[in-house]
């Protein structure tokens, strides 16, 4: 068992005795604007602060939630809420941004829904749009993955799951998301350069996380909230506030979303 193993685990052990929940089915990480989507989901069971997990810091941007809540669906599944979400730019330790993800696997999880607030290279897909992600590329230079690791990467989304979130909303488009690392926005230049790559979606988070889900096994969807459109592209400055604003604004309709998509996975 490596080191990340089994501080996964002993965060797991934690999580398990605050909420009650010995194993869950699906675990969520809901980015900026997804917040309302657990209120839909089901009913909240257990709750417990990140800070009072092992392997957390005590910290949250503006716009995510400190709290890990464990809900349970209608038809008796559990759905973790992972909160307190730790950005590549906060910690810069790609192990540490991995760690609630691994506590997901380690407590059961098998189903991971990871959302995200981006910057869009498109101006036909402007802040309000919701993108299912099709790939990513991980433009950081970390990896959350230790030693001979050769985690296949080929359908790191997947197809299931994307066809299913198409089945609820056949309007999604498709993107692929450049994690760059932040916390400074990108110049209009990188947004170029991540175009000519084959990006359209650019932000700080999602795919150091999901190495670590594919490494657990995980089935991975990804879906992004255009929050604005990216440097150069939409001829605007960019502030924090904006995002903030597009994510307030979003919330209602794409928590609706997210919920018919969590009620329709099995």
């Amino acid at each position: 068992m490596t080191d990340a193993t089994s501080r996964a685990a002993e965060a797991a052990q934690t999580l398990r005795a605050a909420t009650g929940v010995e194993s869950f089915d699906i675990a969520l990480v809901l980015g900026s604007g997804w917040g309302g989507a657990a209120d839909l989901i089901g009913e909240e069971v257990g709750s417990i602060e990140a800070a009072e997990i092992p392997g957390f810091d005590a910290h949250a941007v503006a716009g995510h939630s400190s709290m890990m809540r464990a809900l349970r669906t209608e038809d008796g599944r559990h759905v973790l809420v992972l909160g307190s979400r730790q950005h590549f730019y906060q910690v810069r330790d790609a192990g540490k941004v991995a760690h609630g993800v691994r506590m997901a696997a380690a407590a059961g999880a098998t189903q991971l829904v990871i959302t995200n607030g981006c910057g869009s290279t498109r101006p036909e897909v402007g802040p309000g749009s919701v993108v299912l992600l099709a790939d990513h590329i991980n433009f950081t230079g970390a990896t959350p993955l230790e030693g001979a690791s050769f985690v296949d990467m080929s359908q790191a989304y997947s197809p299931r799951l994307r066809e299913l979130a198409r089945s609820i909303d056949a309007d999604l488009p498709d993107g692929v998301y450049m994690q760059f690392t932040g916390p400074q926005y990108e110049t209009p230049a990188e947004v170029r350069m991540a175009s000519i790559l084959g990006a359209n979606l650019v932000g700080m988070s999602t795919a150091l996380e999901v190495l670590a889900a594919r490494q657990a096994g995980m089935e991975v969807l990804g879906l992004s909230l255009v929050t604005n459109l990216a440097a150069g592209i939409g001829g605007e400055t960019l502030d924090h506030s904006e995002v903030l604003d597009v994510g307030a604004s979003s919330g209602p309709r794409i928590s609706r979303l997210l919920a018919d998509i969590v009620e329709g996975m099995r």
